[in-house]
Order: C-alpha cells, then sequence, then structure tokens
C-alpha cells in the first residue's frame, strides 16, 4: 500500500509491473539485465474514489491511455528496485497533480501611477527612436 495523501492511497495490487530491459547506453549490462520497469495503472479499475478516477481521467496526460491505463516507464537506474521506486513515486505525483486544487487567480487592475509610468517612458522612448535618422548635411 502507497500513501497519496492524507485520504488517499494506492493498492499494490492495483499496480502491474513488467520488467523489461532498457535502452541507451550501459554496456552488457543492458543486453543482459531486465532492469527497466514498466509501470500499469488502470483508473477505472482501480480502488480509487470516483471523483478521483474522474479527475485522472480528465487530465491532458501523455502517459494515460484512451482506456484509461496509465503507463509508465522508469529506466534511469541501473538497478531493477530504484526504477520500480521512481515509477511509483512518478505515479503518486501524477495522481497528486489530479486531485490538487487550484487556488483560483484574483483578477487585479494595474495602478494609475504604474500605468503613467509606463505610458510616459512609452512616449519617451518614441521621441528618442524619432531623433535617430538621416543627418542632412547642409
Amino acid at each position: 500500500m502507497f500513501k497519496i495523501d492524507e485520504r488517499l492511497t494506492l493498492e499494490a495490487d492495483d499496480i502491474e509491473w513488467q520488467a523489461i530491459r532498457a535502452q541507451g547506453a550501459g554496456g552488457q549490462n543492458v543486453n543482459k539485465v531486465a532492469s527497466a520497469i514498466h509501470l500499469k495503472f488502470d483508473i477505472r479499475g482501480s480502488k480509487l474514489p470516483e471523483d478521483v478516477k474522474q479527475l485522472l481521467l480528465a487530465k491532458a496526460d501523455k502517459r494515460i491511455t484512451k482506456e484509461g491505463v496509465i503507463v509508465i516507464k522508469a529506466q534511469e537506474y541501473r538497478r531493477q528496485d530504484q526504477n520500480r521506486q521512481a515509477a511509483i513515486d512518478r505515479l503518486i505525483e501524477l495522481i497528486r497533480s489530479a486531485v490538487q486544487v487550484r487556488k483560483r487567480r484574483k483578477p487585479t487592475r494595474p495602478s494609475r501611477a504604474s500605468v503613467t509610468k509606463r505610458l510616459d517612458s512609452k512616449t519617451k522612448r518614441a521621441r528618442l527612436k524619432a531623433n535617430r535618422g538621416r543627418v542632412d548635411p547642409d
């Protein structure tokens, strides 16, 4: 069981693991050892609350398939247990980001002094640029 926050936990039997060979550099170790991890988490089939499932399914993330399965590939470490932990951490972070309630932005207006200051600086800059030009010798 993995703890997401105070009210949410993730059951270990909801997660499907598959050990695969890692890509990239690593010499002979890459060809012999299945150290990378494919983590699959079926959102609809999980024991998460319905509201959390809906939030996850509505999230626009390339790791979530059309069928509602989260697929995470972890291969940055040479050891399988480290990659497994990295995949779990990424899954928990994805669920936390879906559940997190964002603060509403309170629209504000610039002060009259800041507007005046901005317009004055624009006028000054425009005058400076207007004075740049070809000088005709008379």
